[in-house]
């Protein structure tokens, strides 16, 4: 299937083909954990002379989102991007109601953010091999145009008088006590990080712990399928194949039809890699679409992985904060990305402007921006449920079986539960809704969950959940706080509206709530 993979990927322009075995090498290294610690960051005592910005930020592609929101409310923002801030070809899929945010912070026009949709559908499908099948609307149904989206912010973000630097990539930053030199030329109050997964800064932080698992993707937009206005959210047809569950994402594009494979595994260096993932993908795909791959003429193909770890990532130097996928704050089960950045776009402009009025910039007062979120550490178990250890005996159909009866549940509970699951979203109400009445209804498939997950996992995961829920009372206590938070000195306000983000966004009412201190 090799050749196959090689003929397919060689008819598209570029070095694809070597582009994806590239990738899978930077796996192999993750996985088998050899790739050196970079030594990017380091500290001085003596004060720099002068600062010239306010905020520096290392990665143009979503880094520009935030950026923009910063220069609008005055500060001095240069963004530095290692090559031309130009979006991709591929649509970014997300939900309508997401997308407000845009227009809550004044960085798109109702126009402009009509003329970014390039795509919208409906219904959108989750179905599993011999089981449940539900369709839902407004699931991750628009498709973003990325190059008319990242255009139209870059030309507001410079005229509004921010700074792009392109071809300009990070190799270094010293902190300082009045703040940091970034590749020995930016001077800045505060350095965000948005160089994604594999920055160095990141790297440097973790200190070469491996991630706690990994999201495979690979797919593909292409023309030839037969018309279908419909998406999939979720679907799997197959039982487990080398040791992984096969889960398919699909959704109409303006140039095609967009199909994803994916799977979640831990970082064994005997599951399979991305060049395999491929060879499945082509080889399924007639069956998943009911269409001959000589019928499809390619427009790109996709492919990446998503590391993701269960521990909180904070910076230990102070005038430093990751943002996006850097961060991870993206849910285990997610790609990150777009998504991701968008969720927390409002928190982070909000957060951060704080913290710079108030020149809370240390460590452990940006450490506040990074809070821990219940509801996205419960879906920790979830993953594992959704993936088969090497030499682990399964059932084939088990993962199938226990997904088809969840979706089951939370179809009879309604959208209320159904539709912030399929966001990412686990709101303690609707979990506990959903496990009461699956393992009510299916206790031997719950029983057979137990050892595939294993015991610390369970144990590790009720913390979360009795954090989720007491988060959740929290959040509802909180709501009546805002008020007196404001005759508080400007410091302790902006270490309340921290904790008042921390029980909102871990309780998982970020969604449909807006923030306390609008």
């Amino acid at each position: 299937m090799t050749l196959v993979v090689e003929e397919v990927l060689k008819k598209l322009p570029g070095d694809v083909f070597g582009g994806l075995r590239k990738s899978d090498r930077l796996l192999t290294t993750l996985r088998e954990n050899t790739a050196p610690i970079p030594q990017v960051i380091t500290q001085s005592n003596i004060p720099l002379e002068t600062v010239d910005w306010d905020v520096v930020i290392c990665g143009g592609t979503l880094g520009i989102l935030i950026g923009f929101a910063l220069v609008k409310r005055g500060w001095r923002v240069a963004l530095l991007e290692r090559g031309v801030l130009r979006g991709r070809e591929q649509e970014w899929n997300i939900s309508r109601s997401e997308l407000e945010v845009f227009l809550e912070l004044d960085l798109l026009s109702q126009q402009e953010l009509d003329n970014a949709i390039a795509t919208q559908y409906n219904p959108a499908r989750v179905s599993f091999l011999g089981g449940t099948e539900v369709c839902i609307n407004d699931v991750l149904n628009i498709g973003v145009d990325p190059i008319y989206l990242l255009e139209t912010v870059k030309n507001k973000f410079l005229a509004a008088g921010g700074k792009l630097f392109e071809n300009t990539a990070f190799d270094s930053a010293v902190v300082h006590p009045n703040g940091v030199l970034v590749s020995n030329t930016f001077s800045t109050r505060l350095l965000l990080d948005a160089m994604g997964n594999f920055s160095p800064i990141v790297q440097q932080a973790r200190q070469g712990k491996k991630p706690d698992g990994v999201c495979l993707v690979v797919g593909s937009c292409a023309k030839g399928f037969p018309p279908n206005n419909q998406g999939d959210l979720l679907a799997s047809f197959t039982p487990l194949l080398n040791n992984c569950q096969y889960f398919w994402e699909a959704f109409p594009a303006r140039d095609g039809r967009t199909t994803y494979l994916f799977t979640y595994m831990d970082l064994n260096a005997q599951h399979i890699g991305l060049e395999t993932l491929f060879a499945e993908y082509l080889r399924l795909l007639p069956e998943y679409q009911n269409v001959e791959l000589s019928q499809l003429q390619l427009q790109r193909a996709l492919f990446g992985f998503f590391p993701a770890y269960r521990q909180q990532l904070y910076f230990p130097w102070g005038r430093i904060l990751p943002i996006g996928d850097s961060s991870g704050n993206q849910s285990p089960l997610s790609f990150g990305g777009f998504g991701s950045m968008v969720r927390h776009l409002k928190r982070l402009t909000l957060g951060i402007n704080e913290a710079l009025n108030t020149e809370q910039l240390s460590a452990p007062a940006l450490k506040q921006l990074q809070p821990y979120q219940s509801n996205l550490s419960v879906t920790w178990l979830f993953q594992k449920a959704m993936r088969a250890s090497i030499g682990q005996k399964l059932d084939s159909n088990q993962i199938n079986s226990l997904l088809s009866a969840v979706f089951a549940q939370m179809q009879q509970l309604g959208e209320p539960v159904l539709k912030p699951f399929l966001q990412d979203v686990v709101q303690f109400s609707g979990l506990t809704q959903t496990l009461l009445k699956t393992a009510q209804n299916h206790p031997f498939l719950i029983a057979k969950v137990i050892p595939q997950v294993g015991i610390f996992s369970l144990v590790d995961w009720t913390i979360h959940y009795i954090s989720l829920g007491i988060y959740t009372v929290l959040f509802k206590i909180g709501a009546r706080l805002p008020g007196w938070v404001k005759y508080l000195p400007p410091a302790q306000q902006y270490y309340c509206h921290r904790i008042l983000d921390q029980w909102q966004y871990g309780s998982g009412y970020d969604l449909f709530s807006n923030n306390f201190f609008d």
